[in-house]
Protein backbone atom coordinates (compact mmCIF):
# COMPACT_ATOMS: atom_id res chain seq x y z
CA UNK A 1 0.00 0.00 0.00
CA UNK A 2 1.52 3.29 -1.12
CA UNK A 3 -1.40 5.69 -0.86
CA UNK A 4 -3.75 6.78 1.89
CA UNK A 5 -6.89 8.78 2.53
CA UNK A 6 -6.42 12.34 3.75
CA UNK A 7 -8.08 15.75 3.92
CA UNK A 8 -5.98 18.15 1.85
CA UNK A 9 -6.08 21.95 2.11
CA UNK A 10 -5.62 23.25 -1.44
CA UNK A 11 -5.73 27.04 -0.87
CA UNK A 12 -7.02 29.71 1.49
CA UNK A 13 -10.80 29.95 1.44
CA UNK A 14 -13.96 28.14 2.46
CA UNK A 15 -14.66 24.52 3.28
CA UNK A 16 -14.48 23.71 -0.42
CA UNK A 17 -10.71 24.18 -0.18
CA UNK A 18 -10.56 21.06 2.03
CA UNK A 19 -10.66 18.02 -0.23
CA UNK A 20 -10.99 14.42 0.96
CA UNK A 21 -8.76 12.28 -1.23
CA UNK A 22 -7.89 8.58 -1.40
CA UNK A 23 -4.75 8.88 -3.51
CA UNK A 24 -2.36 10.77 -1.23
CA UNK A 25 1.10 9.25 -0.94
CA UNK A 26 1.92 7.78 2.45
CA UNK A 27 4.70 10.00 3.83
CA UNK A 28 8.31 8.89 3.78
CA UNK A 29 9.83 8.39 7.21
CA UNK A 30 13.06 10.41 7.10
CA UNK A 31 16.01 10.29 9.47
CA UNK A 32 15.02 11.18 13.03
CA UNK A 33 11.33 10.66 12.32
CA UNK A 34 8.63 8.12 13.12
CA UNK A 35 5.73 7.14 10.90
CA UNK A 36 2.42 7.06 12.72
CA UNK A 37 -0.78 5.29 11.86
CA UNK A 38 -3.22 7.97 12.93
CA UNK A 39 -5.88 6.78 15.36
CA UNK A 40 -7.54 10.15 16.01
CA UNK A 41 -6.95 13.86 15.42
CA UNK A 42 -8.64 16.76 17.17
CA UNK A 43 -9.88 19.96 15.54
CA UNK A 44 -8.73 23.43 16.55
CA UNK A 45 -9.40 27.09 15.80
CA UNK A 46 -5.93 27.66 14.38
CA UNK A 47 -6.59 25.28 11.50
CA UNK A 48 -9.80 27.16 10.70
CA UNK A 49 -8.10 30.55 10.72
CA UNK A 50 -5.21 29.22 8.62
CA UNK A 51 -7.66 27.85 6.07
CA UNK A 52 -9.40 31.21 5.94
CA UNK A 53 -6.11 33.12 5.84
CA UNK A 54 -7.53 35.15 8.71
CA UNK A 55 -4.38 36.25 10.55
CA UNK A 56 -3.85 39.60 8.84
CA UNK A 57 -0.57 41.49 8.87
CA UNK A 58 1.01 44.09 11.12
CA UNK A 59 -0.21 46.81 8.79
CA UNK A 60 -3.52 45.35 7.59
CA UNK A 61 -5.62 43.25 9.97
CA UNK A 62 -7.90 42.23 7.08
CA UNK A 63 -5.15 40.96 4.77
CA UNK A 64 -5.18 37.29 3.82
CA UNK A 65 -2.32 35.81 5.80
CA UNK A 66 -1.49 32.62 7.58
CA UNK A 67 -0.41 31.90 11.15
CA UNK A 68 3.21 33.01 10.76
CA UNK A 69 2.14 36.07 8.78
CA UNK A 70 4.93 37.46 6.60
CA UNK A 71 7.28 34.50 7.16
CA UNK A 72 4.85 31.71 6.45
CA UNK A 73 5.97 28.10 6.15
CA UNK A 74 2.58 27.06 4.79
CA UNK A 75 2.49 25.69 1.26
CA UNK A 76 -0.30 24.02 -0.68
CA UNK A 77 -1.40 21.31 -0.77
CA UNK A 78 -1.16 20.86 3.00
CA UNK A 79 -2.59 18.22 5.34
CA UNK A 80 -3.65 20.04 8.50
CA UNK A 81 -4.33 18.50 11.91
CA UNK A 82 -2.13 18.95 14.98
CA UNK A 83 -3.86 17.02 17.80
CA UNK A 84 -2.53 13.64 16.71
CA UNK A 85 -2.76 10.33 18.55
CA UNK A 86 -1.56 7.14 16.91
CA UNK A 87 0.83 4.24 16.87
CA UNK A 88 4.37 4.06 15.56
CA UNK A 89 4.52 1.77 12.50
CA UNK A 90 7.95 2.67 11.13
CA UNK A 91 11.07 4.59 12.13
CA UNK A 92 13.65 6.57 10.22
CA UNK A 93 17.40 6.33 10.41
CA UNK A 94 18.74 6.99 13.89
CA UNK A 95 15.51 6.00 15.68
CA UNK A 96 15.33 2.71 17.58
CA UNK A 97 13.15 -0.05 16.13
CA UNK A 98 11.94 -0.59 19.70
CA UNK A 99 9.64 2.38 19.20
CA UNK A 100 7.52 0.47 16.67
CA UNK A 101 4.17 -0.28 18.25
CA UNK A 102 4.26 2.58 20.77
CA UNK A 103 1.02 4.44 21.43
CA UNK A 104 1.89 8.13 21.24
CA UNK A 105 0.47 11.60 21.60
CA UNK A 106 2.17 14.23 19.47
CA UNK A 107 3.54 17.53 20.69
CA UNK A 108 2.81 19.34 17.43
CA UNK A 109 5.05 22.32 18.15
CA UNK A 110 7.98 22.75 15.78
CA UNK A 111 10.30 24.65 18.08
CA UNK A 112 13.14 25.57 15.70
CA UNK A 113 15.30 26.48 18.71
CA UNK A 114 17.08 24.53 21.42
CA UNK A 115 15.99 26.95 24.17
CA UNK A 116 12.54 27.87 25.48
CA UNK A 117 12.03 30.83 23.15
CA UNK A 118 8.85 30.55 21.08
CA UNK A 119 9.84 33.36 18.72
CA UNK A 120 10.30 30.98 15.76
CA UNK A 121 7.59 28.49 16.69
CA UNK A 122 5.72 26.58 13.99
CA UNK A 123 3.45 23.55 14.18
CA UNK A 124 2.70 20.23 12.55
CA UNK A 125 -0.23 20.74 10.21
CA UNK A 126 1.14 24.12 9.12
CA UNK A 127 4.91 23.97 8.54
CA UNK A 128 4.64 20.28 7.61
CA UNK A 129 1.81 17.81 7.05
CA UNK A 130 -0.32 16.79 10.00
CA UNK A 131 -2.88 14.27 11.13
CA UNK A 132 -6.05 14.66 9.06
CA UNK A 133 -4.93 11.50 7.33
CA UNK A 134 -4.41 7.79 7.82
CA UNK A 135 -0.66 8.22 8.30
CA UNK A 136 1.70 11.03 9.20
CA UNK A 137 5.44 11.33 9.75
CA UNK A 138 6.65 13.47 12.65
CA UNK A 139 10.00 14.07 14.37
CA UNK A 140 10.60 11.24 16.83
CA UNK A 141 11.18 13.75 19.62
CA UNK A 142 7.63 15.08 19.14
CA UNK A 143 5.98 11.66 19.48
CA UNK A 144 5.58 10.99 23.20
CA UNK A 145 4.69 7.56 24.48
CA UNK A 146 1.52 7.82 26.53
CA UNK A 147 0.32 5.50 29.27
CA UNK A 148 -3.34 6.26 29.85
CA UNK A 149 -6.71 4.57 30.04
CA UNK A 150 -8.23 7.35 27.92
CA UNK A 151 -9.34 6.34 24.44
CA UNK A 152 -7.50 7.58 21.36
CA UNK A 153 -10.28 10.07 20.61
CA UNK A 154 -10.17 11.38 24.17
CA UNK A 155 -6.41 11.82 24.03
CA UNK A 156 -6.80 13.77 20.78
CA UNK A 157 -8.64 16.54 22.67
CA UNK A 158 -5.56 17.58 24.66
CA UNK A 159 -2.61 18.95 22.69
CA UNK A 160 -3.68 22.27 21.21
CA UNK A 161 -6.16 23.19 23.93
CA UNK A 162 -4.26 22.18 27.05
CA UNK A 163 -0.75 22.97 25.83
CA UNK A 164 -1.97 26.43 24.82
CA UNK A 165 -3.83 26.87 28.10
CA UNK A 166 -0.90 25.76 30.24
CA UNK A 167 1.41 28.21 28.49
CA UNK A 168 -1.12 31.03 28.97
CA UNK A 169 -1.17 30.38 32.71
CA UNK A 170 2.62 30.12 32.79
CA UNK A 171 3.05 33.41 30.92
CA UNK A 172 0.78 35.08 33.44
CA UNK A 173 2.62 33.41 36.34
CA UNK A 174 -0.62 32.09 37.85
CA UNK A 175 -0.08 30.93 41.42
CA UNK A 176 -2.01 28.84 43.88
CA UNK A 177 -4.92 30.72 45.43
CA UNK A 178 -5.19 33.31 42.64
CA UNK A 179 -8.44 33.98 40.80
CA UNK A 180 -8.58 33.53 37.02
CA UNK A 181 -11.44 34.81 34.87
CA UNK A 182 -11.70 32.69 31.70
CA UNK A 183 -13.57 33.78 28.58
CA UNK A 184 -14.66 31.21 26.01
CA UNK A 185 -14.58 28.79 28.93
CA UNK A 186 -16.71 26.13 27.25
CA UNK A 187 -14.37 25.74 24.25
CA UNK A 188 -11.39 23.44 23.99
CA UNK A 189 -8.80 25.83 25.41
CA UNK A 190 -11.15 27.45 27.92
CA UNK A 191 -12.43 24.20 29.36
CA UNK A 192 -8.84 23.00 29.57
CA UNK A 193 -7.80 26.14 31.46
CA UNK A 194 -10.50 25.49 34.08
CA UNK A 195 -8.85 22.16 34.89
CA UNK A 196 -5.30 23.50 34.56
CA UNK A 197 -6.11 26.24 37.07
CA UNK A 198 -7.28 23.63 39.54
CA UNK A 199 -4.13 21.58 38.89
CA UNK A 200 -1.98 24.50 40.11
CA UNK A 201 -4.34 25.50 42.93
CA UNK A 202 -5.80 28.58 41.25
CA UNK A 203 -9.53 29.40 41.32
CA UNK A 204 -11.20 29.57 37.88
CA UNK A 205 -14.30 31.61 37.03
CA UNK A 206 -15.99 31.04 33.68
CA UNK A 207 -17.56 33.39 31.13
CA UNK A 208 -19.74 31.40 28.70
CA UNK A 209 -22.71 31.50 26.36
CA UNK A 210 -26.21 30.80 27.64
CA UNK A 211 -26.89 27.17 28.45
CA UNK A 212 -23.27 26.22 29.13
CA UNK A 213 -23.07 27.34 32.76
CA UNK A 214 -23.73 23.94 34.34
CA UNK A 215 -21.18 22.22 32.09
CA UNK A 216 -18.29 24.48 33.13
CA UNK A 217 -19.28 24.29 36.79
CA UNK A 218 -19.10 20.51 36.50
CA UNK A 219 -15.57 20.86 35.11
CA UNK A 220 -14.43 22.76 38.18
CA UNK A 221 -15.27 26.41 37.63
CA UNK A 222 -15.93 28.18 40.92
CA UNK A 223 -18.62 30.27 39.25
CA UNK A 224 -20.08 30.96 35.80
CA UNK A 225 -21.65 33.99 34.15
CA UNK A 226 -22.93 34.94 30.70
CA UNK A 227 -20.67 36.72 28.24
CA UNK A 228 -23.48 39.01 27.05
CA UNK A 229 -24.14 40.35 30.56
CA UNK A 230 -25.69 43.82 30.58
CA UNK A 231 -23.53 44.87 33.53
CA UNK A 232 -20.37 42.84 33.14
CA UNK A 233 -18.41 44.26 36.08
CA UNK A 234 -21.33 43.88 38.48
CA UNK A 235 -21.90 40.29 37.42
CA UNK A 236 -18.22 39.46 37.84
CA UNK A 237 -18.31 40.90 41.36
CA UNK A 238 -21.49 38.97 42.15
CA UNK A 239 -20.01 35.72 40.81
CA UNK A 240 -16.79 36.06 42.81
CA UNK A 241 -18.42 37.40 45.95
CA UNK A 242 -16.34 40.55 45.59
CA UNK A 243 -13.02 38.73 45.35
CA UNK A 244 -10.62 40.62 43.02
CA UNK A 245 -9.59 39.12 39.68
CA UNK A 246 -5.85 38.44 39.57
CA UNK A 247 -5.67 37.12 35.99
CA UNK A 248 -7.85 37.22 32.90
CA UNK A 249 -7.34 34.35 30.43
CA UNK A 250 -9.05 35.67 27.31
CA UNK A 251 -9.88 33.60 24.23
CA UNK A 252 -12.62 35.89 22.90
CA UNK A 253 -11.36 39.45 22.44
CA UNK A 254 -13.76 41.70 20.55
CA UNK A 255 -16.02 44.02 22.51
CA UNK A 256 -15.25 42.23 25.80
CA UNK A 257 -11.60 43.30 25.81
CA UNK A 258 -12.02 46.65 27.55
CA UNK A 259 -14.44 45.21 30.09
CA UNK A 260 -11.93 42.52 30.97
CA UNK A 261 -9.19 45.04 31.70
CA UNK A 262 -11.65 47.02 33.80
CA UNK A 263 -12.39 44.08 36.11
CA UNK A 264 -8.73 43.19 36.67
CA UNK A 265 -7.32 44.26 40.02
CA UNK A 266 -4.44 46.78 40.06
CA UNK A 267 -1.25 44.96 38.98
CA UNK A 268 -3.40 42.23 37.48
CA UNK A 269 -2.34 40.21 34.45
CA UNK A 270 -4.10 39.65 31.14
CA UNK A 271 -3.15 36.69 28.93
CA UNK A 272 -4.58 35.78 25.53
CA UNK A 273 -4.15 33.13 22.86
CA UNK A 274 -7.21 33.79 20.72
CA UNK A 275 -9.78 36.29 19.53
CA UNK A 276 -12.80 34.41 18.22
CA UNK A 277 -15.10 37.43 18.74
CA UNK A 278 -12.76 39.80 16.93
CA UNK A 279 -9.00 40.41 16.86
CA UNK A 280 -9.10 44.20 16.58
CA UNK A 281 -9.96 45.76 19.95
CA UNK A 282 -10.03 49.14 21.65
CA UNK A 283 -7.46 49.74 24.37
CA UNK A 284 -7.57 52.70 26.72
CA UNK A 285 -3.90 53.02 27.58
CA UNK A 286 -4.82 54.90 30.74
CA UNK A 287 -6.48 51.77 32.10
CA UNK A 288 -3.35 49.82 31.36
CA UNK A 289 -0.83 52.18 32.90
CA UNK A 290 -2.85 53.59 35.79
CA UNK A 291 -3.70 50.07 36.97
CA UNK A 292 -0.13 48.83 36.36
CA UNK A 293 -1.45 45.94 34.22
CA UNK A 294 0.58 43.31 32.42
CA UNK A 295 -0.62 42.15 28.98
CA UNK A 296 0.68 38.82 27.68
CA UNK A 297 0.31 37.25 24.26
CA UNK A 298 0.74 33.51 24.04
CA UNK A 299 0.63 30.89 21.30
CA UNK A 300 1.20 27.16 21.77
CA UNK A 301 3.69 26.36 24.51
CA UNK A 302 7.17 25.25 25.52
CA UNK A 303 8.49 21.71 25.79
CA UNK A 304 8.23 22.02 29.56
CA UNK A 305 4.58 23.07 29.33
CA UNK A 306 3.83 20.00 27.22
CA UNK A 307 5.60 17.71 29.69
CA UNK A 308 3.46 19.12 32.50
CA UNK A 309 0.31 18.50 30.48
CA UNK A 310 1.41 14.95 29.69
CA UNK A 311 2.08 14.32 33.39
CA UNK A 312 -1.40 15.65 34.20
CA UNK A 313 -2.92 13.32 31.59
CA UNK A 314 -1.11 10.24 32.83
CA UNK A 315 -1.86 10.97 36.47
CA UNK A 316 -5.55 11.66 35.76
CA UNK A 317 -5.25 15.22 37.10
CA UNK A 318 -6.99 16.54 33.98
CA UNK A 319 -9.63 14.80 31.94
CA UNK A 320 -10.69 15.00 28.31
CA UNK A 321 -13.93 16.64 27.21
CA UNK A 322 -14.90 14.88 24.01
CA UNK A 323 -17.94 16.55 22.48
CA UNK A 324 -18.27 14.46 19.31
CA UNK A 325 -16.40 12.26 16.85
CA UNK A 326 -16.70 12.09 13.07
CA UNK A 327 -15.17 9.85 10.42
CA UNK A 328 -12.44 11.62 8.49
CA UNK A 329 -14.52 11.46 5.30
CA UNK A 330 -17.13 13.68 7.03
CA UNK A 331 -14.57 16.39 7.74
CA UNK A 332 -16.67 19.22 6.33
CA UNK A 333 -19.50 18.27 8.67
CA UNK A 334 -17.11 18.04 11.62
CA UNK A 335 -15.54 21.45 11.01
CA UNK A 336 -18.94 23.05 10.39
CA UNK A 337 -20.08 21.76 13.78
CA UNK A 338 -16.80 22.90 15.32
CA UNK A 339 -17.22 26.45 14.02
CA UNK A 340 -20.81 26.64 15.30
CA UNK A 341 -19.49 26.44 18.90
CA UNK A 342 -22.62 24.81 20.29
CA UNK A 343 -20.67 22.25 22.30
CA UNK A 344 -18.37 21.98 25.30
CA UNK A 345 -14.87 20.57 24.86
CA UNK A 346 -13.56 19.46 21.48
CA UNK A 347 -14.45 17.54 18.32
CA UNK A 348 -12.26 14.75 16.93
CA UNK A 349 -12.01 13.05 13.54
CA UNK A 350 -11.05 9.39 13.15
CA UNK A 351 -9.87 7.67 9.94
CA UNK A 352 -12.83 5.83 8.47
CA UNK A 353 -11.26 2.40 8.76
CA UNK A 354 -10.99 2.90 12.54
CA UNK A 355 -14.29 4.67 13.03
CA UNK A 356 -16.74 2.62 15.07
CA UNK A 357 -14.06 0.42 16.59
CA UNK A 358 -14.35 -0.08 20.38
CA UNK A 359 -12.92 2.97 22.15
CA UNK A 360 -10.28 1.04 24.01
CA UNK A 361 -6.74 2.16 24.87
CA UNK A 362 -3.75 0.13 23.81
Amino acid sequence: MKTMKAVVLTAHGGLDKLVYRDDVAIPVCNAGEVLLEVAACGLNNTDVWVREGAYGTDDDPHAVSTWRRGRSTLSFPRIQGADIVGRVVDVGRGVSDARIGERVIVDASIYNRADDSLADIDYIGHGRDGGYAEYTAVPAANAHRVDSAYSDAELATFWCAYHTGEQMLERAAVKSGETVLITGASGGVGSGIIQLCRARGAIPYAVVGKGKEDAVLALGAEGAMLRDSEDFAADVERMTGGRPIDVVADLVGGALFGKLLNVLRPEGRYTTAGAIAGPVVQLDLRTMYLKQLQLNGSSQGTRAAFRRVLDYIQSGTIRPILAATYPLSKFHEAQTQFMAKRFVGNIVVIPDRHYGEPAQPA
